[in-house]
C-alpha cells in the first residue's frame, strides 16, 4: 500500500493539503481521490510503477514509484510562459469541483473575510447559492435561504454534527462567530444518509479552525456606524507531537440607539454577548487516531422595541427581550488502521441545552432543548478503493420544555430516534461516480421509515460535468422555535389540529430532484466556468404557516401541492489575473396550497441577480497588498399578504438593488485592516413595523419584511495574526 498527502502552496509560503486531487496508476484502472487534507492510500500495482496525479488547476505530474511505501507530492499550479512573462493564478475562495459525486460549494475562511462577518448569518453576502433577509424588524436577525426555502428545510452541522435545529433554528448561525469558521462546504439538494434524515434543500456543514492549524494567536477588533462593537481572540498552543489546544473567545455589543424611519421603534435591538469556545486535538499518526473535545459556553442578550423616550411614561411600552444561554460539548474520534488505511472507524457525540426566556409586547416564548447526538461511522472498501461504502448507526435524542404566549400554556416533548445506514460509493476515477444510500429509522413520533438518496455525476470531458440527485426528506415540526417572528405581531395565532404528535400537526416530508451542469471555458487566456442547477422540492407534507388573513395566523397540514423550484445560472470568470467575478442569475417558483388557494410563498421573490468582482493588486516586496471586493444584489418583485398597511403596494413589493463593498490592506502576514459598507445605495422598507401606533392591537405586524430596514452600516476594523 502506498501512503502520502497531496500538497499545494498557499499565499503565505507555506503548503497545505487539498482534496479530491486523482491519483491513479497510469495505465489500469486501479486510483483514488485525495481525502480534504490531501491525505490518500492506494495499492501497490504490479501493471504499473508510473503515477499520474492530476487535478483541474494544476500542471498533471508522472511520478516513478520503486521500492516506495510512502510518498508526499507538491503540486505547482500551471502557469504559461511568454517572453519571460509569468501568468499567476489565485486560488478561488469558492471552490467547485469537477470530480466530487454531490453538488458541493467550498467556501473558504479568506471568503467569509469578504462581508462584514460578524457571525455565520451575515456571512453569505457574497455567495450566490444562499439567499439572506431578515425576518423581522424587532430582533433583526438575518434568516438564510436554499432554493427557495428557509432555513428549517437545511441541515446545518458543524464539522458534521447536526447542530442548529430545534430551538437554536432562529438564531443559531448567529451564535457561531465568523473569525471561529475554517471553511463552509454548502451541498444543494439531498446530502448524505450518514448526516441524518432531516435535510430537504440542503446542508451547511461548518469546518471551526483546529488549534494545530490556526495561528498561534488571532485578534480581531470590528466597530460599526450603528453602535456595534465586537472582539474575536484565538489562542492556540502545540503542546506536544501529540496533543494541541485552542482558546476562542468572542464579545459583542451595540448600545446605541437608531430609529432613522421615525416610527417610534428601534431599527436593532441592543445586544450584549458572549462566546467562550475550548478544544483539544489529539493526533496519533503511528497509532492511527485522530481526536477532537470542545466545549462551548455562550450568553446573549437582545433588547428592542419601543424607544424608551417616544411615549409618555403614562402609556405602556412594547418591549421586547430574548436572553439566551447556550452550552455545547462535542466529542470525535477517528480511527484508520495503519496497515489498511481504506478502512476507518469513527465516533460522534454531541451534547447541547439551549436555554431561551423572552418576550415580545405582552407575549411570551420560554424554550429549553436538550439535545444528545451520538454517530458511530465504519469506512471500507469492496474489493478495490473504486468501491467504497460507509456504514453505521446514530441516535438522537431531544427533549422539549416552551412556555407559550399570553397565558404561557406549557408544552413537553421528546424525540428519540435511532438509524441505521448504508451509503456505497463507486468512482471509476475518471469520468463516473454515484453515491447510493439508504437508511432506517425508528422514531419515537415520527414512526419507522426509510430514507434513500441518490448522487450521480458524469464528466465527458476534463471541463465539464454533470450530476443530478434524488432523495427524500423530513423533520419534526417546531412550529413555536422556527417561526419565533410570530411573536412580532399582534396576530392571533391558530392551530388547525389534525391529531398529529407535533402540536396536532403531522410532521414534513418532502423528495427533493436535482439536475447540475458545469462547463470549463478559457477565455482570452483567462480561466472560466459556467453553472446550471435546476432543482424541484416535492412536499408530500408540509406545515403551511398562513398569513393570508389580517389580524391572524394559522398553522395547518398541507391540502394539496406544495414545491419549490429553483433555477441558478452562475457564471465565474477571471477577468484580469487580478479581478475576479462571480454572477449569477436566480428563478424561483414557490407555490402551495393555502385555504384560500395555491399561492406563490410570500416574501419570496421570484427573481434575484448577483454580482460579485474581487480584486487583489501584487504584494510589494514587504509583502503588503490590497484587497477589494464589491457586490450587487438585485432582489426582484415579492408577494405580500394582505394587510392594509401595505395596501399602496398592490400585493407586491417593489424591486431593489443593494449595493456592498469592502477595501481591505494588508501591511503583512501579521497585520491588516478593512473598511466597508453594506446597503450602501440606501433603499429601505419605509414602514418595516405596521401599525407601530398602536402595537398592542392585532393589526400590528414587524414580520412583512421585503427590504433592509436600516439606513447605509459602514464599518471598520483590524485583524492581527501574531
Amino acid at each position: 500500500m502506498l501512503r502520502g498527502k497531496v500538497f499545494i502552496p498557499s499565499n503565505d509560503g507555506s503548503y497545505q493539503g487539498i482534496g479530491g486531487v486523482n491519483i491513479f496508476w497510469k495505465g489500469t484502472t486501479v486510483g483514488v481521490v485525495s481525502a480534504d487534507d490531501g491525505s490518500y492510500s492506494i495499492p501497490i500495482s504490479n501493471e504499473s510503477k508510473e503515477l499520474v496525479i492530476k487535478i483541474l488547476g494544476y500542471k498533471e505530474d508522472l511520478v516513478e514509484i520503486i521500492d516506495l511505501y510512502n510518498y508526499d507530492h507538491f503540486l505547482t499550479e500551471q502557469s504559461d510562459e511568454l517572453d519571460e512573462v509569468v501568468v499567476m493564478k489565485r486560488k478561488n475562495t469558492i471552490q467547485k469541483s469537477y470530480f466530487k459525486t454531490m453538488n458541493i460549494v467550498s467556501v473558504s475562511s479568506d471568503e467569509l473575510l469578504k462581508a462584514a462577518c460578524c457571525n455565520v448569518s451575515e456571512s453569505f453576502e457574497t455567495n450566490p447559492s444562499i439567499d439572506v433577509s431578515f425576518s423581522n424588524a424587532i430582533t433583526g436577525v438575518k434568516e438564510v435561504k436554499m432554493l427557495g426555502l428557509e432555513s428549517p428545510y437545511l441541515l446545518i452541522t458543524e464539522e458534521n454534527i447536526p447542530m442548529v435545529r430545534g430551538a437554536s433554528q432562529v438564531f443559531g448561525l448567529s451564535f457561531i462567530p465568523g473569525t471561529w469558521v475554517e471553511s463552509m462546504q454548502v451541498t444543494k439538494g439531498v446530502g448524505s444518509v450518514v448526516n441524518g434524515f432531516e435535510s430537504i434543500s440542503g446542508q451547511v456543514n461548518i469546518e471551526l479552525n483546529k488549534p494545530i492549524s490556526d495561528v498561534p494567536t488571532f485578534v480581531n477588533v470590528f466597530r460599526n456606524n450603528m453602535g456595534r462593537n465586537e472582539l474575536n481572540f484565538h489562542f492556540n498552543r502545540i503542546l506536544n507531537e501529540k496533543l494541541s489546544t485552542g482558546l476562542f473567545i468572542h464579545a459583542d455589543q451595540r448600545n446605541e440607539k437608531h430609529d432613522n424611519n421615525n416610527d417610534g421603534f428601534l431599527d436593532s435591538p441592543l445586544v450584549e454577548g458572549y462566546n467562550i469556545f475550548n478544544r483539544w486535538q489529539l493526533t496519533d499518526l503511528e497509532r492511527g487516531l485522530v481526536g477532537f473535545f470542545g466545549i462551548k459556553f455562550m450568553k446573549n442578550e437582545k433588547k428592542g422595541g419601543e424607544k424608551f423616550d417616544t411615549n409618555s411614561l403614562l402609556n405602556k411600552l412594547w418591549l421586547s427581550e430574548v436572553k439566551t444561554e447556550r452550552l455545547d460539548a462535542s466529542f470525535k474520534l477517528g480511527y484508520v488502521n495503519p496497515n489498511i488505511p481504506y478502512q476507518s472507524l469513527g465516533f460522534q457525540m454531541a451534547y447541547s441545552n439551549h436555554d431561551q426566556n423572552s418576550f415580545f409586547g405582552i407575549r411570551n416564548y420560554d424554550v429549553i432543548h436538550r439535545s444528545l447526538y451520538s454517530n458511530l461511522i465504519y469506512n471500507s472498501i469492496i474489493g478495490n478503493t473504486m468501491n467504497k461504502i460507509k456504514t453505521g448507526i446514530n441516535l438522537t435524542y431531544d427533549d422539549y420544555e416552551e412556555l407559550i404566549d399570553i397565558d404561557k400554556n406549557k408544552t413537553e416533548r421528546i424525540d428519540r430516534s435511532v438509524g441505521g445506514y448504508f451509503e456505497y460509493s463507486y468512482d471509476n476515477t475518471t469520468n463516473f461516480s454515484l453515491t447510493a444510500g439508504l437508511r432506517y429509522d425508528i422514531h419515537n413520533n415520527l414512526g419507522s421509515f426509510f430514507t434513500p438518496r441518490l448522487h450521480l455525476r458524469y464528466q465527458p470531458r476534463e471541463k465539464t460535468v454533470m450530476r443530478f440527485s434524488v432523495g427524500s426528506g423530513r423533520k419534526p415540526s417546531n412550529i413555536y422555535a422556527e417561526n419565533q417572528e410570530i411573536f412580532s405581531t399582534g396576530r392571533k395565532i391558530n392551530i388547525i389540529n389534525n391529531n398529529g404528535r407535533f402540536y396536532g400537526l403531522d410532521p414534513e416530508k418532502a423528495w427533493n430532484y436535482g439536475l447540475s451542469f458545469r462547463q470549463g471555458f478559457n477565455m482570452n487566456g483567462n480561466d472560466g466556468d459556467v453553472t446550471f442547477d435546476y432543482y424541484v422540492t416535492d412536499f408530500e407534507n408540509q406545515i403551511v404557516v398562513d398569513w393570508e388573513t389580517e389580524g391572524e395566523l394559522s398553522f395547518y397540514n398541507l391540502n394539496g401541492k406544495s414545491y419549490a423550484r429553483s433555477f441558478q445560472l452562475e457564471i465565474d470568470y477571471q477577468l484580469t489575473r487580478k479581478i475576479k467575478m462571480k454572477t449569477a442569475y436566480k428563478n424561483y417558483q414557490v407555490n402551495k396550497q393555502y385555504n384560500s388557494g395555491l399561492k406563490q410563498n410570500p416574501l419570496t421573490p421570484k427573481n434575484r441577480f448577483f454580482i460579485n468582482l474581487d480584486y487583489s493588486s501584487d504584494a510589494n516586496e514587504k509583502g503588503a497588498f490590497w484587497k477589494f471586493d464589491f457586490t450587487l444584489n438585485n432582489v426582484g418583485k415579492q408577494r405580500l399578504p394582505e394587510h392594509s398597511g401595505l395596501s399602496n403596494l398592490l400585493g407586491m413589493s417593489p424591486s431593489y438593488s443593494l449595493f456592498n463593498s469592502q477595501v481591505t490592506r494588508v501591511f503583512s502576514e501579521k497585520f491588516e485592516i478593512y473598511l466597508g459598507g453594506e446597503n450602501l445605495g440606501n433603499y429601505t422598507q419605509k414602514t418595516p413595523i405596521l401599525s407601530s401606533e398602536n402595537p398592542f392591537s392585532t393589526s400590528f405586524d414587524g414580520t412583512l419584511i421585503y427590504a433592509p430596514i436600516s439606513a447605509p452600516m459602514i464599518y471598520a476594523g483590524i485583524r492581527l495574526k501574531l
